[in-house]
C-alpha cells in the first residue's frame, strides 16, 4: 500500500480538490505506478486529520477521470493507463481544480490567440467527470460478448438492444409512451430535430415498394418532388444555434413569447403554425418550466389543429429541487416527437441521441438514416445499451446531479454576495442559470469581463426576437464550487462601481 506524502493547505479551502490534484500529479509523474493500492479513505482521512467525506470526494473525482479504479473488496488502485501520462505544455503550472480551460489536448487557449470550437458554451457538461472506467467496462463486456455479425451494417434506425434499453429508460424516468419500434437512434438532438422537420415538410425519402433503378438503367427522368416547407413556431427567446439548421431543413420560423409559465399557447394559436419546437422541462434560455395549465392547452391546440410538437428534452435529467416533470410525449404520443441525447449527461462527442415519434414519422426517420448516412456507429450503440442496462448510467446521473447542484448553489450564493444587483431566474436545474442584469447594463461588456474572470457566459440579447431586459446565461457545470466565489468576486471588481459598463440612458425632454 502506497505511503502518500500530500501537501494540504486547509486555509486555502477546496481541500478535496487539493488532494485530487496532489494524487493526480503523483500518478502523472510516475510516483504512483499503475496497480498501486491507495490507503482506504478512512485511513487517509485519519492521517491527514480530515473528515472521511473529503477524501471520498477526491477519490471519486479521480475515479471519474480514469486515474484510479475502485473495486469492492479490492480497494482503490491506480488505473493501468493513467501512470506517466504525457503532460501538456503548461499543464503543471495550472492547478487542475481551478476553473478548467475548455481547451483540450492539442488546442490552444484564448490567451494564445485561438479559441477552441464551442469553448464558451454555457451548456457544456463537465467532461472531466465522464465515467471512463465504467464506460471502458461496458466496452470490454460488449466486445467480449458481441457476435461477429453485429459489427456489420446495422439497422439504420438503431441497434435493437439500445432501442429497447432507451425505451424502457424513457418510460421509467421521463414517463414517455414509447415502444422500441417508434424510437430511432440519431446523431444527437440537432440531427433528430433536422430530420423531424424534413419529415414534416415532406423532404425525406418515401417508402418504395421495390428498388427503383429505372431512372438509371433506362435513362428515364426520375421524379423528384419539389422540397416543401413548414411553418414552425419557436420560443422567444430561444437558442440561436439551431435556427439555421431548422431553416435549412425546411422550416419557416415564427417566434412565440415565453413568460413565467412557458410558451404562450394563445399567441401560438394565432400564428397558424403547423408545428412548434419547445423545451418544456427547462426552457432554454430562461430556465422556466412549462406549467400544468400550459401543458394542457398545448396538447389541446395540437389535437385540435393536427399540429406536431417537437419536444427538445436536452437536459431534463438535471432537475435539482425535485423530480423532473414527465415529458409531453407521454401525454400525446401521436402528436409529439421527443428528441434527446447523452450530450449533456455524458459527453457531446459521443454523438448519440434518439427521437421518439409516431409510427409514420419514425418510419420516415429510419428510412432517411438508411438512405442518407446508413445510421450511427454500431459499437458505441451496443456499449451505451450495456451502460444503461447495468445501471451505470443511472448511477452516473445521480452523482452528477449532486455535483451540479452544489456548483449551481455556490454560483448563486456568490452572485448574491458580490453582485446582488443581478437576479437569478428559473428553476434549479440544468447546466447553466439565467442571470438578469439591471436595466441599462451592457450585456456585451459584462460578458467580456466575465470571460476574463474565467466564467462561461453567453449574452441573451441575440436569442431574443422581441426586446427584453439584459441578461446572461452563466454555465456552472465546469466551475468547481470553491472557484465560484473567486470568479464572481473578480467580476465584481472588474465591473468597478457597478456602473462602468451601463449604457448612458437619455431622459426624455
Amino acid at each position: 500500500m502506497a505511503d502518500l506524502h500530500l501537501v494540504v493547505d486547509r486555509a486555502a479551502g477546496g481541500v478535496a480538490a487539493q488532494i485530487a490534484r496532489e494524487l493526480r500529479e503523483a500518478v502523472r509523474r510516475g510516483r504512483l505506478a499503475a496497480g498501486v493500492r491507495l490507503p482506504a479513505s478512512r485511513e487517509l482521512a485519519r492521517d491527514l486529520g480530515l473528515s472521511r467525506g473529503v477524501v471520498v470526494e477526491a477519490y471519486e473525482q479521480l475515479v471519474a477521470e480514469g486515474f484510479l479504479i475502485s473495486r469492492t473488496g479490492v480497494g482503490t488502485t491506480v488505473a493501468p493507463a493513467a501512470s506517466r501520462q504525457a503532460v501538456l505544455p503548461g499543464s503543471l503550472s495550472r492547478p487542475q481544480d481551478s476553473a478548467p480551460s475548455p481547451a483540450g489536448p492539442g488546442m490552444t487557449s484564448p490567451a494564445e490567440g485561438r479559441e477552441p470550437y464551442h469553448e464558451r458554451r454555457s451548456t457544456a457538461p463537465d467532461l472531466r467527470a465522464f465515467p471512463r472506467e465504467r464506460w471502458l467496462a461496458s466496452m470490454r463486456r460488449t466486445l467480449a460478448a458481441l457476435p461477429v455479425e453485429a459489427l456489420d451494417y446495422g439497422d439504420p434506425g438503431g441497434v435493437p438492444a439500445l432501442r429497447e434499453e432507451l425505451a424502457a429508460y424513457l418510460g421509467r424516468v421521463r414517463a414517455a409512451d414509447v415502444v422500441p419500434d417508434n424510437l430511432v437512434i440519431v446523431g444527437g438532438v440537432a440531427q433528430g430535430l433536422s430530420l423531424t422537420v424534413q419529415a414534416l415538410a415532406g423532404r425525406l425519402p418515401q417508402v418504395r415498394a421495390r428498388p427503383d433503378l429505372d431512372w438509371f438503367v433506362q435513362r428515364v427522368e426520375y421524379p423528384v418532388p419539389s422540397p416543401g416547407r413548414i411553418l414552425l413556431a419557436v420560443e422567444d427567446p430561444a437558442g440561436v444555434r439551431q435556427l439555421p439548421l431548422l431553416r435549412a431543413a425546411g422550416a419557416d420560423l415564427v417566434a412565440v413569447p415565453v413568460d413565467d409559465e412557458g410558451i404562450d399557447v394563445g399567441a401560438l394559436a394565432e400564428t397558424g403554425a403547423r408545428a412548434v419546437m419547445l423545451t418544456p422541462a427547462h426552457q432554454y434560455p430562461t430556465g422556466v418550466v412549462l406549467s400544468p395549465r400550459r401543458r394542457a392547452e398545448l396538447i389541446e391546440w395540437a389535437v385540435a389543429t393536427g399540429a406536431m410538437i417537437l419536444e427538445d428534452d436536452y437536459d431534463a435529467e438535471f432537475r435539482f429541487d425535485r423530480d423532473p416533470v414527465g415529458c409531453l410525449q407521454g401525454l400525446a404520443a401521436d402528436r409529439v416527437v421527443l428528441v434527446g441525447s447523452v450530450s449533456k449527461s455524458l459527453a457531446p462527442g459521443l454523438r448519440l441521441g434518439w427521437a421518439v415519434a409516431p409510427p409514420r414519422i419514425a418510419g420516415s426517420l429510419r428510412l432517411a438514416r438508411g438512405e442518407l448516412d446508413m445510421g450511427s456507429p454500431v459499437l458505441e450503440q451496443y456499449v451505451l445499451a450495456d451502460f444503461v442496462a447495468t445501471g451505470d448510467y443511472d448511477r452516473h446521473l445521480r452523482r452528477m446531479r449532486r455535483q451540479y447542484r452544489a456548483r449551481r448553489d455556490a454560483l448563486v450564493l456568490a452572485l448574491g454576495e458580490h453582485l446582488p444587483e443581478i437576479t437569478v431566474r428559473g428553476v434549479s436545474a440544468g447546466l447553466n442559470l439565467f442571470a438578469e442584469l439591471p436595466y441599462g447594463w451592457d450585456e456585451a461588456s459584462v460578458v467580456a469581463r466575465a470571460e476574463e474572470c474565467g466564467l462561461a457566459v453567453e449574452p441573451v440579447e441575440p436569442m431574443r426576437h422581441a426586446p427584453g431586459p439584459p441578461a446572461l446565461l452563466m454555465g456552472f457545470a465546469r466551475l468547481p464550487g470553491h472557484r465560484a466565489g473567486q470568479a464572481v468576486r473578480a467580476l465584481a471588481r472588474a465591473l468597478g462601481a457597478r456602473g462602468e459598463f451601463r449604457f448612458r440612458l437619455e431622459t426624455p425632454g
